[in-house]
């Protein structure tokens, strides 16, 4: 009797830029572009690639790789965090490049999409280098950033000083004081209120909606996050405090879970002095499979690229899943979890209020007129929410999954605006 062969695990292509193409291209085909058009829609318009030379604290010289894409600007000016991290490579810059640009359209602001990064670990930089890193990279990349250019913001592994850093040596490079050219500064120096709860709380906005729409009751929900640095540790916090139970969460050291729910203001105070969540009182140790597959309704994805593939998506359990991550879900797991009944609220979604809270800094900037945070939550909810209902209605009027649903959304308004500009020449 024969034996059958195991089954031959499914190799995806896991480049982040190719799964950008091809969730470009599943829309697009819903759109029917024009060949013309869908070339230039799926392209970046430039990419900048850098050698950044810093001077070490003892004195040897060493050289980082840089980069800044912009991949769209037909509705205004490019828009895209700058990420610090070894793994950063061109084709994952291009791919978070070209999902800012849908994302923007998403949410309907008038901004395009780019992204910057430099491969790098700061945790091995002293403050002077990774200043002088900053600055030499920001110099490089003023002669296509600006105002009413192109925006950089935080993204991994940068913050507010990072940006001011920026704001400070373009400012100084222009004779004069600019601190629009980038947003995620400190309030002090022209950042806006609500921004760094943003991308959380416009999460916790459409998961909230998503719930409604599958009559789940959020209050009485379980949640497990994946990644609890910003995003995934405020969302935890909101969803807390909204009564969910907070049942697992990982951070990049390790994962830990309490059926009953975790006791996440005492969680936040644990990671804040230890630096990671191991060894939380009244917890158990998971590992970020686990978290990624535990039994609940909503599961929030909140690290890297690819963590939801075809080898894991049937052991997703939860009823909704919220990419407050950009990329965290393959083309394949899509499918599976859309087989299953799975709400997917896609990263250029889920995770748009940060985008959205920093086109309200960059219009406080430019009319020098601060608002009351309230006022910044009011305005961003009312974004998500509205955002919510277009894709949705998307989704359902071509019977389709969110993401591309959200997609069709963007790339159709993206187009429109480059068919109104034209072609110059």
């Amino acid at each position: 009797m024969a034996i059958a062969s195991p089954p031959v695990p499914v190799q995806e292509d896991l480049n982040p830029f190719h799964i950008a193409k091809q969730q470009f291209e599943t829309a697009a085909a819903k759109l029917n572009l024009e060949p013309g058009l869908r070339a230039m829609l799926s392209s970046p318009r430039r990419c900048l690639v850098l050698s950044l030379p810093i001077r070490m604290d003892d004195g040897t010289i060493k050289v980082f790789d840089g980069y800044r894409v912009q991949h769209n600007v037909a509705r205004g000016p490019g828009k895209g965090g700058i990420r610090y991290h070894p793994g950063v490579t061109l084709d994952e810059v291009k791919a978070l490049a070209s999902w800012m640009t849908w994302k923007c359209a998403t949410v309907n602001i008038p901004l395009g999409g780019a992204k910057g990064g430099i491969i790098c670990d700061p945790h091995k930089l002293s403050k002077g280098e990774l200043e002088r890193l900053t600055r030499r990279y920001a110099a490089e990349i003023s002669v296509i950033i600006g105002p009413d250019r192109d925006i950089p913001a935080p993204d991994v592994y940068t913050d507010g000083q990072i940006m001011a850093w920026i704001m400070d040596t373009f400012s100084m490079m222009a004779g004069g004081s600019a601190p629009a050219v980038v947003t995620g500064k400190p309030i002090f120096l022209g950042g806006s209120l609500g921004r760094n709860e943003a991308t959380a709380r416009g999460c916790v906005f459409v998961i909230r909606e998503a719930c409604r729409e599958k009559n789940i009751n959020l209050k009485h929900s379980t949640v497990s996050i994946q990644g609890f640095g910003n995003a995934g540790s405020i969302a935890a916090d909101l969803l807390y405090h909204e009564g969910a139970k907070v049942i697992a969460v990982s951070d990049s050291k390790s994962g830990v879970m309490n059926q009953r729910g975790l006791d996440v203001p005492a969680l936040l105070k644990h990671k804040q002095k230890t630096g990671s969540v191991a060894g939380f009182p009244g917890s158990e140790p998971i590992d970020n499979a686990k978290v990624l597959e535990a039994e609940c309704d909503i599961l929030i994805p909140a690290a890297l690229e690819n963590q939801i593939t075809a080898a894991n998506a049937d052991r997703i359990k939860a009823k909704i899943v919220a990419e407050a991550a950009n990329g965290p879900t393959t083309p394949a797991a899509d499918q599976i979890l859309h087989k299953k009944g799975v709400m997917v609220l896609p990263d250029i979604l889920a995770n748009a209020g940060g985008v959205t809270v920093s086109y309200f800094e960059w219009v406080q900037d430019l009319a020098a007129d601060f608002w009351d945070e309230d006022v910044v939550n009011k305005k961003l909810e009312k974004v998500m929410v509205r955002s919510f209902n277009d894709v949705l209605a998307m989704a359902t009027t071509h019977n389709v999954d969110m993401r591309t649903g959200a997609f069709i959304l963007a790339i159709d308004r993206v187009a429109v605006a480059t068919r109104t500009r034209g072609v110059w020449p």
